[in-house]
């Protein structure tokens, strides 16, 4: 184990039962394995950071749509493929 971090480990009914207990003992630091049938499928630890906060319109000016963006493919063109391709029929 990292962090110097004091780890418990508990049942899934355990867990549900006494969860707003465990939500305590993780926010001063502890870590919470959940295990079913003595398998560990979940951990629950603290989160440290908050994500920044999107901001609509952030990325504007840096994604370029080219106006021929949704132009026929010329290979899914039925007039370019070869005679004997099965789409051809399907795409006239």
């Amino acid at each position: 184990m990292t962090n110097n971090r004091t780890m418990i480990k508990l049942n899934v009914h355990e867990a549900k039962t006494h969860l707003s207990r465990l939500l305590a003992r993780v926010e001063s630091g502890e870590e919470i394995i959940i295990a079913r049938a003595g398998k560990p499928i979940a951990r629950l630890v603290e989160i440290k950071e908050t994500p920044a906060r999107r901001t609509p319109g952030m990325d504007k000016g840096k994604v370029v749509i080219h106006p021929d963006f949704d132009d026929p493919i010329p290979e899914w063109d039925p007039d370019h493929m070869h005679p004997d391709d099965p789409m051809r029929d399907f795409l006239k």
